[in-house]
């Protein structure tokens, strides 16, 4: 190492240039220079010791670049990188105003993540243009069961502060919520996966045949498995105590949940699905413009031809996204919205509301016998034809799933859960209107729910309720009041988020919004593929049928396209 002090005037460029020297290394040995043009004189200035063979080794060229280190070896050129400002690439929307797309989806829930992934995997060679807008914003970038820090109780409290009351639900559907945000409710959904029933997708207008292909897809793609609990001593003792009396379709509960293990050096990193998944998917198949905090408020159509969306920002612009196809996928409560402000006036738009009644039970069950550890109990006892409601039993403590760092002492009791979910009738009286007395900050009609449950809904309620009972009894579960709640209990109408049917599919006109394709009647290139499409839900989460569903619909698509 040599010292050069510099004379007047000098600088590490001008002390670089007489010694023939790398201005970048010169650099890196005198930090304390805070610029290459400053004047230094005085300043001692450290200099690389290069020998006279070295010197003549080297090429004047590479001397002069700065491509030769400390070592003498090449230094490797630092060329500044492309910046991602976000996890995931956003596009804005006076971007996206300025394309026409191929396919504009509007909803980032499991519809419309499920259309994504479809379209993206199927024209990955395509030079076709997808864009999908979200109205709400980016609040986790995973399911929230995937989070470490996340346990039943902050979840459901996570949920609560993220979502608001469905304007229009009181009083007849007071327990609906809304949760905008990237990925929508599955964000935060239970993830359980059952396909509906034969006789509830005999009244479908879809083969069953055609269904069940669709549900392998979307099984495949989701990562559905009945083994989530498997080796759970409290899941296969339950399960042989409902088998011997009498339950004998009783089976472990399917689950969106990738427990694959880590081989080979593959990281998984959503082990529950949530429609964050489906978009990761996509992206890893071919780019795609996706922008949040992008508010549909009309679309666009013209002569039987649907032509693009109005869409406004949080600053109330308003932007024109031009598309030949739009796939609606906002919710069963704001697709039926957006058309019946756009001017829609098919006659079943908006009818046909409905969800499941949701009877819960909270029991408790010796431990006394049962092999450590008990793991977690997944247990679905499915509807029949002449017991329309499924039963799911979940626990230990909150629920069917803990967090690895969750310490769970021994005990010699402990708490079980039971869901009753029964199957409502779809019926034209519970609909989704526009309240004209009443808009949002847009300006937008909100809307205003109608919704009951008939005698024969009622019926299935108290059927169901016994039904509980009796399985309680059979695998030893005493039925028991926790934190001040009744030990069995219905919760009030639109609690249960598995609402649908308000632009549902079908082959008639007067009892149907879309055809059985999912195309919006009357307006070519305009479809929906969201919980609102579902014709009968059973008595299942419709989740699994909603992607399957969503997944047929973009096949469709892709067909027409190819004629165009």
């Amino acid at each position: 190492m040599k010292i050069w002090v510099a004379n007047r005037n000098e600088t590490l460029r001008t002390i670089a240039n007489i010694n023939q020297l790398s201005l970048d290394e010169l650099m890196l040995l005198n930090p304390d220079v805070e610029h290459p043009d400053r004047d230094i004189a005085g300043r001692p200035i450290y200099l690389p010791s290069i020998t006279e063979s070295n010197s003549e080794s080297q090429p004047r060229e590479e001397l002069d670049s700065g491509l030769v280190g400390l070592s003498g070896l090449p230094a490797c050129p630092v060329v500044p990188g492309p910046i991602l400002n976000n996890w995931i690439p956003l596009t804005p929307l006076e971007q996206m105003a300025e394309e026409e797309y191929d396919v504009l989806i509007i909803g980032t829930g499991a519809g419309g993540g499920a259309v994504l992934w479809r379209l993206c995997e199927q024209w990955r060679r395509e030079g076709k243009r997808i864009g999908i807008i979200e109205r709400g914003d980016q609040v986790i970038p995973t399911h929230a069961r995937n989070l470490a820090t996340m346990n039943q109780e902050r979840l459901v409290a996570y949920f609560n502060y993220l979502s608001k009351p469905l304007p229009g639900s009181l009083p007849e559907y007071p327990g609906a919520r809304q949760l905008f945000a990237l990925g929508g409710r599955t964000l935060f959904w239970y993830a359980f996966s059952p396909r509906l029933s034969e006789w509830d997708l005999a009244r479908w207008p879809v083969p069953i045949s055609e269904m069940e292909s669709y549900y392998g897809v979307a099984e495949q793609v989701m990562n559905v498995t009945e083994s989530f609990a498997e080796g759970s001593s409290i899941t296969e003792i339950l399960l042989e105590r409902l088998w011997m009396r009498g339950y004998s379709k009783a089976a472990p509960l399917p689950v969106a949940a990738d427990i694959v293990p880590q081989t080979f050096g593959e990281m998984h990193t959503d082990m529950f699905t949530s429609s964050i998944s489906l978009l990761a998917r996509a992206l890893h198949q071919r780019p795609f413009d996706l922008a949040i905090n992008a508010r549909a408020v009309q679309i666009l159509h013209e002569d039987g031809n649907v032509n693009g969306v109005q869409v406004v920002s949080p600053d109330k612009t308003m932007h024109t996204l031009r598309a030949k196809t739009v796939v609606l996928s906002a919710s069963t409560f704001e697709t039926p919205r957006l058309l019946l402000y756009s001017g829609f006036q098919q006659p079943a738009l908006g009818h046909y509301l409905t969800n499941q009644s949701f009877v819960q039970a909270t029991g408790s069950i010796s431990t006394v016998d049962f092999p450590f550890p008990w793991g977690a109990l997944n247990i679905m006892i499915p509807q029949k034809p002449e017991t329309p409601y499924s039963v799911l039993m979940t626990g230990p403590e909150a629920f069917y799933w803990y967090p690895v760092v969750l310490e769970r002492p021994l005990a010699g009791e402990t708490a079980v859960n039971f869901y009753g979910y029964g199957k409502v009738e779809p019926r034209y009286e519970n609909r989704v209107t526009l309240n004209p007395y009443k808009t949002d900050e847009y300006g937008i009609p909100e809307i205003q729910v109608d919704f009951s449950l008939s005698e024969n809904d009622w019926d299935v309620v108290r059927q169901m309720t016994a039904g509980i009972r009796r399985i309680a009894r059979d695998s030893g579960v005493r039925l028991v009041s926790q934190n001040g709640r009744p030990p069995i209990c219905m919760t009030p109408l639109g609690d249960l988020h598995h609402d649908s049917g308000t632009c549902r599919i079908g082959d008639d006109p007067a009892t149907s919004v879309a055809d059985p394709y999912g195309q919006i009647r009357g307006v070519s290139g305009l479809y929906v593929a969201d919980n609102s499409a579902l014709p009968y839900i059973g008595a299942e989460n419709q989740t699994l049928s909603t992607i399957a569903l969503a997944i047929r619909t973009a096949d469709h698509i892709i067909r027409r396209h190819a004629q165009m």
